[in-house]
């Protein structure tokens, strides 16, 4: 896949992941970065899952947006949850 299909499916699956997990916005290029690290999250797990050498992201099409979409899904999971446990206050001592 090329430059801009990356591009594109990093934009799309960010979004899409941004928007069902309610989390906010982090501009174009976030959204993007969201997505690109999601394909290799998403694609690492659909090698693993699959246990061969699959190839997800061979060329543009709804699996790779699919992929990409459930990666960035999770990772937008942990990061709201890292980021909970830091915005908690200690419990204070009596």
């Amino acid at each position: 896949m090329s430059l801009i299909g990356w591009a594109i499916v990093g934009l799309l699956a960010g979004g899409l992941a941004r928007r069902v997990v309610g989390a906010e916005a982090r501009g174009c290029l976030g959204t993007m970065l969201v997505g690109l690290v999601g394909a290799f999250i998403g694609g690492g797990l659909y090698r693993w899952y699959r246990g061969d050498e699959a190839e997800p992201f061979d060329e543009f099409d709804l699996v790779s947006v699919g992929v990409a979409f459930l990666g960035a899904v999770l990772l937008l999971l942990v990061l709201q949850a890292v980021e909970g446990r830091s915005h908690r206050r200690p419990a204070r001592r009596r």
